[in-house]
């Protein structure tokens, strides 16, 4: 089993607001992503989206954007992005799209692959950040406490825990926050993350701690799925 990742798919299949409005590299960018898609993943493989699937601001119309990816192959795990309005209560979301999985604090086992997830937040150091972030920042800290929890329990000996996050859990630096302490603590081995587009620099793998770290966006890695393991 291959584990890929991808974030930030910004689909809109029911809400009118087309990617190409932001550059033209956007310009048929699902079509992009299936067309890889179908090139490197097997039926077995497991692939993490991590964010900002659908602009969708109803349920259904989230949900018909994720059953969109239904046709291609492998085993499809979710989180929720900043602009992911559409995903409600966490039981509804589940029941809308049965054969996959949504991460919302905790976490999901595929062999020897040990999958938790939240959304993350903006960490201290980013520009503009305010006390209001700083109350969501220590709210999703608590989040992903939750899902180590609950990954610390499925876990057994030579298992990889992967941490599925939206947000970057750190700046360009690499500075320490409570999520790259908490992924240190609990033996995390990889990490994937999104939320960031555009020109500014920033690494599509880093290393810190002995931890991987992989940006995602579609639009930062040239509309294709990352290889994560």
């Amino acid at each position: 089993m291959k584990v890929w990742a991808i974030s930030d798919l910004h689909l809109s299949g029911r809400s009118d607001k087309p990617m190409d409005v932001f550059g033209p590299e956007w310009e048929g960018h699902f079509e992009k992503i299936k067309a890889d898609w179908r090139m490197k993943v097997g039926e077995d493989d497991l692939v993490l989206l991590g964010g900002d699937t659908s602009w969708g601001m109803k349920l259904e119309e989230g949900l018909f954007d994720v059953l969109s990816l239904s046709p291609l192959p492998g085993k499809k795990v979710f989180i929720r992005g900043n602009h992911d309005f559409w995903w409600s209560a966490i039981s509804r979301v589940r029941e809308g799209a049965p054969d996959f999985f949504f991460l919302q604090n905790d976490c999901v086992k595929f062999g020897n692959v040990v999958v938790a997830g939240s959304r993350g937040w903006t960490c201290p150091g980013s520009e503009n950040f305010t006390e209001h972030d700083n109350v969501l920042y220590l709210r999703e800290a608590e989040r992903f406490r939750l899902a180590f929890e609950k990954a610390n329990k499925v876990r057994e000996a030579g298992d990889i825990l992967i941490a599925l996050i939206h947000y970057p859990p750190f700046g360009i630096k690499k500075e320490d926050t409570l999520f790259t302490q908490l992924f240190e603590e609990n033996g995390v081995n990889k990490v994937v993350f999104g939320h960031l587009h555009g020109a500014g620099y920033f690494p599509l793998k880093c290393d810190k701690a002995g931890i991987d770290y992989f940006l995602t966006s579609c639009d930062k890695t040239k509309f294709t799925l990352t290889e994560i393991l």
